[in-house]
């Protein structure tokens, strides 16, 4: 949702203690997967060889050796600036995002699947955002609540009516995923805002074949460096009408964000100039860029900015961050924003439980990634659910990120639990409830040696006139042992994502 790789939270169910895995050489000699769906050692059929392969490697390495390669691979991320900023009350920290040196391995298949399931949401959100701002008719055949969405803080009113290049929306999107016990790929939640977290997807990629060329040597796996060439492709094909090379900025609201790392990153990688507000003007409802040569046309910019800060005079008018004007020229037709403005009505926690009947209601097709199941608590019937069955469930606002402000039914004291309750009542709007799911774990680097920890899936997707989905996306795992929470905010680390080609 926000510029933060912290959206998602994992949950689980209680510990059970499992026969090891049959594989048993060097590392993995005392790992046991708590019988929850493994990541490495689980299969719905015949093992990869190159997975049977990437284990018998990992296997014969010392516990000493891996450390070594692990401390070397966090000195080599920090000398890079490879970091995210911490806020406290009085001071900002800068961390690396820990990265943990066992990769997460997706088959060819699995990641066909996920591909597919990912485009066909992201077109369904596309078509959902052109609709409510345009005939509304999803709301008018009572698919949707009318009040869900016009009622919704990140519906903008200002796109009412606007045509955006392509009918797209939706540029730049990180789909939420987890594994249940069966191997099954769920939607924890969409991110159609300014997601982030890419950047360690490839940095993740670049240490890992660092540090650990022996391990992965041979394998032949699907590449992630092309992401930059793909988001400015995109970002060229909606440009403004009639722009034959048209100009791409990277918009961030500057060195202080919590991600300014990752601007720095994509502007690289995109072979774009990074600027902040300050850098753009608008003239004649044209947008330029300030150089030392004079002003620049820009044509599409790619905001790393929430909506409320991009223009003051359309929005928040003690912004600094953003850029007088901005909006009319939008309105205009003569610069495009990604994600376009008002985007957030979509990756609401409540509007994410109708994504479903979204998909079918547009595309006449089957959800291929299932959501989790989700109670909205703005429906009587959804509330009373949820004061029945909190201690069960996982609870949380529509409207927050990166963990915050939800409660863990199975983990919560009574009197967590009855003030929960009383929050519920007096604002049943502002939250959904999920069953507990027992999420699918991965050999993670601890104390005792490899030890399994509970792992989410962001995969990216790229959308001008049409969808590409980075390989695999970001892996981000619970350090902590029965740790429920995967944002780096919170203790969480990644992952490098293989994706084995075909």
């Amino acid at each position: 949702m926000g510029d933060s790789a912290d959206e998602s939270v994992t949950h689980h169910g209680t510990q059970n203690a499992a026969s090891p895995p049959s594989h048993r050489e060097g590392l993995f000699s005392g790992y046991l997967n708590d019988a929850f769906f493994c990541e490495l050692t689980n299969s719905g059929g015949p093992p990869d060889p190159r997975i049977l392969q990437l284990r018998e490697r990992l296997g014969a390495l010392e516990l000493g050796d891996l450390r070594n390669r692990a401390a070397n691979a966090e000195r080599e991320l920090y000398n890079l600036g490879i970091t995210f900023t911490v806020y406290s009350e009085r001071n900002s920290i800068d961390r690396i995002l820990p990265f943990d040196l066992v990769p997460r391995v997706l088959t060819n298949p699995e990641w066909r699947h996920v591909e597919a399931g990912v485009r066909q949401r992201v077109t369904a959100l596309n078509m959902f955002l052109w609709d409510i701002y345009h005939d509304q008719a999803i709301l008018k055949d009572g698919v949707v609540p009318r009040e869900l969405v016009v009622g919704n803080a990140n519906y903008c009113p200002q796109m009412i009516g606007l045509d955006v290049p392509g009918k797209t929306y939706v540029h730049v999107s990180g789909t939420d995923l987890v594994r249940d016990d069966d191997g099954t790929f769920l939607v924890l939640e969409d991110n159609a805002r300014t997601p982030s977290g890419v950047s360690y997807v490839i940095e993740n990629r670049h240490t890992m074949l660092r540090v650990m060329p022996d391990v992965a040597a041979g394998i032949d796996l699907l590449p992630v460096d092309d992401y930059g060439v793909q988001l400015q492709r995109a970002l060229a094909e909606v440009a403004p009408e009639g722009v034959d090379d048209p100009q791409v900025v990277l918009l961030s609201p500057g060195i202080y964000n919590s991600a300014y790392f990752e601007h720095v990153f994509l502007a690289r990688e995109m072979g774009v100039p990074l600027v902040e507000g300050q850098d753009l003007t608008i003239e004649n409802d044209k947008v330029y860029m300030r150089t030392t040569a004079g002003l620049r046309p820009v044509h599409s910019i790619y905001r790393r900015l929430n909506d409320e800060f991009l223009d003051p005079d359309a929005f928040n008018p003690s912004s600094m961050l953003g850029v007088p004007g901005l909006v009319s020229a939008y309105r205009k037709g003569n610069v495009t924003i990604a994600n376009a403005l008002g985007t957030g009505v979509a990756d609401d926690k409540a509007v994410y439980a109708y994504l479903p009947r979204i998909i079918r209601y547009y595309l006449s097709e089957e959800p291929i990634l299932k959501n989790v199941e989700t109670h909205i608590c703005a429906e009587p019937e959804g509330l009373a659910y949820t004061l029945a069955n909190l201690e069960n469930l996982v609870a949380k606002p529509v409207g927050e990120s990166g963990g915050y402000g939800l409660i863990i039914g199975p983990h919560a004291t009574r009197e967590e639990l009855a003030e929960f309750r009383t929050k519920l009542r007096a604002d049943p709007a502002n939250y959904i409830s999920q069953p507990v799911v027992r999420l699918s774990v991965s050999p993670t680097l601890c104390e005792t040696g490899l030890e399994p920890r509970h792992v989410d899936l962001r995969p990216f997707a790229v959308t001008g006139r049409s969808t590409w989905v980075l390989p695999g996306g970001l892996s981000r795992v619970a350090l902590k042992r029965g740790s429920l929470v995967v944002n780096s905010s919170q203790g969480g680390g990644s992952k490098d994502t293989w994706v084995l080609a075909s």
